[in-house]
């Protein structure tokens, strides 16, 4: 009987503590979420590193995006993608030209503009590590997706205890593919070009772009 009760005491503590981790977790990522929304843009530097030791694959590059509303202005791997809030147009430099399409349908994709706000829903969460890096503390929450159809088997997302921003994203996929993006530089309320997220098509005509309009 006493077993019993102990196994039973057990569960529940265990449970609770669960419990308290996962709205630890929910209330530090609500703190980055609301951070994030009171500022009027956002420019992100990162590293990109991929990985996958069954296919001896490792690459590791650099990218920026910056961020005012849903717009945004991503230049990565030498293109840039420019999203005005209706159309998206990736531009390829390397083979003069542009492609225009309509904004993605699909609600799980992470876009740009999706990059410091999707863990808002769709997840599950749980405290995980803090790390010292450099002096900074770095607490990670530990993300599942609940839909167990997703691609991605878990995120760590290390979050900036002091200045609430994100740090460091690592994606684990079911494949056994790492993905760990890396905030370089954070920056808000930049001074931007009205025209920052204006799409001049003439401009890359005259230029000899071929355009491809989907």
């Amino acid at each position: 009987m006493k077993k019993l009760v102990l196994v039973f005491v057990v569960f529940f503590a265990s449970n609770f503590t669960i419990a308290q981790d996962s709205d630890k977790a929910k209330a530090l990522l609500d703190a980055v979420y609301n951070k994030v929304q009171g500022y009027e843009n956002i420019f992100v530097d990162f590293n990109y590193v991929l990985h996958n030791a069954e296919a001896d694959i490792n690459s590791e590059t650099r990218g920026d995006v910056t961020l005012q509303s849903d717009k945004y202005l991503f230049n990565y791997l030498g293109t840039q993608q420019l999203y005005d809030g209706n159309k998206v147009y990736t531009i390829v430099p390397e083979n003069e030209e542009v492609t225009i399409e309509d904004k993605t349908e699909d609600e799980n994709a992470l876009t740009p503009s999706k990059m410091l706000t999707f863990y808002k829903e769709g997840h599950t969460y749980a405290w995980d590590i803090l790390q010292n890096v450099q002096g900074r503390k770095i607490q990670y929450v530990k993300l599942v997706p609940i839909d167990t159809n997703a691609e991605i088997k878990s995120i760590l997302m290390g979050v900036d205890a002091e200045t609430k921003h994100i740090y460091k994203l690592i994606y684990t996929g079911k494949n056994s593919t790492t993905t760990t993006i890396t905030v370089n530089s954070f920056k808000t309320n930049q001074p931007l070009s009205k025209t920052l997220f204006t799409f001049d098509e003439s401009k890359y005509k005259s230029d000899g772009y071929y355009i491809i309009k989907n």
